[in-house]
């Protein structure tokens, strides 16, 4: 069997042997995403690949950095028939995972600074076994982040072109007319993610993915070690101090009420059960 292989300045090279003996489905984890990264899979990838799953983070302030461009993403979404998108705040794995047969751990992100710039380092692992627990790993995790669809990364790729445009205007001004539309234009892009990342049902039903995801993973856990966890993973959803009202719907500081709501919604459903303090799952995820 094919040993494990480190990575340091040329692990964009394994990279693209990855991506160009993927055959079925590529999958990719990077929380910084530019259109040289894109560009590098499309030059690479097998004509033939028709799946990709990318989960990332389109946060604004990667927008307004200029480390993440939706339009890249826009760009594969265009090139590749069949991209599963997902947006999750503070992503920080870097994986990338061809055929759930070979896999790239990696301190790189698919930026330009990662592929070229920057010395990564990252591990290549051939193993198979190792690499489907890999797989599923970042699947259970990415389903916790908000599915993206073309349509949507559009009117996103919009926004996000403001705010950038806004970004740059406000940083080479001290006005205040200036300051106060960047902060619009933020805000505008923030509403449009939690829209998102609620396109799928209420909080609630959020979080009660999360709780047995974590239930799963770190066996049974009282709500006070649930609420950290859960305020980890969904930053975006989990304001202590500001009760935002977008399209109707009230976001913020009520948080822990839709967790309760979550655990109940999955107790009615038999998934968990409270033993003492703790909750856990009543089967095997």
């Amino acid at each position: 069997m094919e040993q494990c292989l480190l990575l340091s300045t040329d692990w964009k090279d394994a990279l693209a042997e990855l991506v160009a003996r993927t055959r079925s489905h590529l999958m990719i984890s990077s929380p910084y995403v530019t259109g040289d990264g894109i560009a590098f899979i499309m030059d690479n990838r097998d004509p033939c690949l028709d799946s990709v799953t990318f989960v990332t983070d389109l946060s604004p302030t990667n927008i307004c950095d200029g480390a993440t461009d939706p339009n890249a993403l826009a760009s594969l979404m265009s090139g590749v028939p069949n991209v599963i998108l997902r947006h999750l705040p503070r992503l920080h794995a870097k994986v990338y995972v061809s055929d759930a047969r070979c896999a790239i751990i990696t301190s790189a992100n698919l930026t330009s600074g990662g592929l070229q710039r920057n010395y990564e380092y990252g591990v290549k692992i051939p193993d198979p076994m190792v690499v489907a627990s890999i797989s599923q790993d970042i699947s259970r995790y990415s389903e916790l982040g908000a599915l993206v669809a073309k349509e949507s990364l559009q009117v996103y790729c919009e926004i996000a072109d403001r705010v950038r445009a806004t970004y740059q205007r406000q940083r080479n001004s001290v006005t205040r007319s200036l300051r106060s539309e960047f902060e619009k234009q933020l805000a505008a892009a923030q509403d449009q993610l939690l829209r998102l990342r609620l396109a799928e049902g209420p909080m609630h039903t959020v979080f009660a993915k999360t709780i047995v995801y974590l239930l799963a993973r770190y066996g049974p856990l009282s709500t006070d070690q649930l609420h950290p966890r859960i305020k980890a993973i969904h930053p975006d959803l989990c304001d202590d101090t500001i009760d935002r009202v977008i399209d109707g719907k009230s976001y913020g500081k009520k948080w822990k009420h839709a967790v309760r709501s979550a655990q109940q919604q999955l107790k009615k459903k038999g998934l968990v059960i409270l033993e003492g303090e703790r909750w856990t799952l009543t089967m095997h995820v």
